[in-house]
C-alpha cells in the first residue's frame, strides 16, 4: 500500500464527482453483500460437506468473527495511514480470497481450512466495511442529504442476489468449490474496479472540524477512543441491530431448516426473504430518517425487530414464521447504517469512531454465532435466537444516543 492522496474537501469536488463517487459506494456495498450472501446461503451444505454439529457450526464462524474483530482493531490506524481507497481494495481482495478458500476447504471436508479461509474473509469484509462507512459517511456530507441507509441497502440488495444464487446453486447441487471462489473472484473484481471513482474524506481536517467542535483536533491513543460516552452509547445500537442482523445471517437458513423441517433449499430462500425485507426497509427508511429522525425511527424498528423474531421462534407454522421474518428483516433494517451516520457526525473523529462502533456492533458477530451455537445444541436453534431479543430491547431503549447534532450541512457547492 501507499500512501493516501490527499484527503479531498468535499467542497472542492464537483457535482458530477460526488455522485460518481456515490455510485462507485453503491456498487462497492452492493458487490459485498453478494459476496456475505454466498457465504450464508451455503452454510447448510457446508455443514453437510463438513458433517459438523451445530456447536462446530457455531465455532466455524466464530472464525469468521475473530477476522472481523482483528481487522475491525486495526481498522481506524490503516484508514489514517493509508487512506480509505487502499484499504476497500484490500479488504475486497482479502475478502474474495478468504471466499474461495472457505468453498474449497468446505469441498475437500477440511475444517480447519474453512476456519482459517473464514479468518482471512473476516479480516478483509471488516476493514473494507470501516473504510467504505468513513467514505458513505463523507459523501453524505458533501451530498447534503441523508443516503446512508440507501449504501446499506445496496449491500442488502446484494445479498438478495447473492441469496438467490445461493438458492439457484443449491437447487441445482453446484459444488461449493465451484460456487464460492467464482462469487469471490467476481465480486473482488468489480469492487476494486469501482474504487477508483471514490473520494478520500476528510479525517483530519481542523477547519471541517471546527463546524461540530471547540477543541483543537489532535491525534488520540487507541485508548482514549474508547472513553466518548455517546460512542459508546451508539455502540450498543449497533451491537443490538448487529446481533439481529446477523444472527439471521449466520442461522435462520439453519433454524427454519431445523425448526420447521424444511428443505434446504426453503432455508435459503427464507434468508432471501430476510434480506429482501431489509433492503425494503432501507430504501423507505431515507424519507422516514428525514421526516421523523433518528430516534423515533429507531425505536420504532427495535419494536418491529422483537415481535418478528418473536413470531419466528413461537410460530406453528412456517407460512406465519415468513411474516415474522419479514417483520424481522424490517426492524433490522436501519440499526447499523444509522449507527454509521451517527458515528461519523463529527468528520475529524469519523475513522476512529467509526471503526470504535463497529468493533462493539462485531461483537454480536464474535459472541453471537458459539452463543446461539450452544443454545441451539441443548434448546433448539429457534429457542436459541431468544438471546438476541435482549439485546435489541437495549438497543431500542439507547437510541437517544444517536439524535442528529445541531449543526449545518456541508454540500459539494458550499455550506447550506
Amino acid at each position: 500500500m501507499s500512501t493516501p492522496e490527499p484527503f479531498a474537501d468535499p467542497r472542492a469536488l464537483t457535482r458530477s464527482q460526488v455522485t460518481a463517487w456515490r455510485n462507485a459506494l453503491f456498487v462497492i456495498f452492493g458487490v459485498v453483500g453478494v459476496g456475505m450472501a454466498s457465504w450464508v446461503a451455503r452454510t447448510p451444505t457446508i455443514r453437510d460437506s463438513l458433517q459438523a454439529s451445530t456447536w462446530q457450526m457455531g465455532l466455524v464462524v466464530f472464525g469468521l468473527s475473530c477476522g472481523a474483530i482483528l481487522g475491525l482493531l486495526a481498522a481506524s490506524t490503516v484508514i489514517e495511514k493509508f487512506g480509505t481507497k487502499a484499504i476497500m481494495v484490500f479488504g475486497l481482495s482479502a475478502g474474495g480470497l478468504g471466499l474461495a478458500g472457505a468453498g474449497v476447504g468446505a469441498a475437500l471436508g477440511s475444517f480447519p481450512l474453512v476456519v482459517a479461509a473464514l479468518a482471512v474473509y473476516g479480516i478483509g469484509n471488516s476493514t473494507c466495511d470501516v473504510a467504505m462507512n468513513v467514505s458513505g459517511a463523507a459523501n453524505e456530507r458533501a451530498l447534503g442529504r441523508t443516503v446512508m441507509p440507501l449504501y446499506h441497502a445496496a449491500f442488502s440488495m446484494g445479498t438478495v442476489v447473492g441469496a438467490g444464487i445461493g438458492a439457484l446453486a443449491e437447487f441445482l447441487q453446484v459444488p461449493v468449490a465451484v460456487h464460492l471462489p467464482l462469487a469471490g473472484l467476481v465480486t473482488a473484481v468489480v469492487g476494486v474496479w469501482c474504487v477508483r471513482y471514490a473520494r478520500e474524506p476528510i479525517v483530519d481536517a481542523v477547519e471541517d472540524a471546527a463546524d461540530t467542535t471547540t477543541e483543537p483536533v489532535v491525534k488520540r491513543s487507541w485508548f482514549a477512543r474508547w472513553a466518548d460516552t455517546r460512542t459508546l452509547l451508539i455502540g450498543l445500537i449497533v451491537l443490538g441491530m448487529a446481533f439481529a442482523e446477523g444472527s439471521a445471517n449466520d442461522w435462520l437458513a439453519l433454524s427454519l431448516v431445523d425448526g420447521y423441517g424444511t428443505s434446504n433449499t426453503v432455508g435459503a430462500v427464507g434468508i432471501g426473504l430476510f434480506v429482501a425485507a431489509m433492503t425494503v426497509g432501507r430504501v423507505a427508511g431515507v424519507r422516514l430518517l428525514d421526516k421523523y429522525g433518528r430516534v423515533p425511527v429507531l425505536r420504532v424498528s427495535a419494536v418491529f425487530a422483537v415481535v418478528g423474531l418473536s413470531i419466528v421462534i413461537f410460530s406453528p407454522s412456517i407460512v406465519l414464521a415468513a411474516f415474522g421474518v419479514v417483520l424481522w428483516g424490517l426492524g433490522a433494517a436501519l440499526g447499523f447504517p444509522v449507527g454509521m451516520s451517527a458515528a461519523a457526525d463529527d468528520p475529524a473523529r469519523a475513522a476512529e469512531r467509526v471503526s470504535a462502533v463497529a468493533t462493539i456492533g462485531y461483537l454480536a458477530f464474535l459472541v453471537g454465532p458459539p452463543l446461539i451455537g450452544f443454545l441451539g445444541e441443548h434448546f433448539g436453534l429457534l429457542n436459541g435466537l431468544l438471546a438476541v431479543l435482549v439485546l435489541i430491547v437495549i438497543a431500542g431503549l439507547v437510541s437517544g444516543a444517536a439524535r442528529e447534532p445541531a449543526r449545518t450541512t456541508t454540500v459539494a457547492s458550499g455550506k447550506s
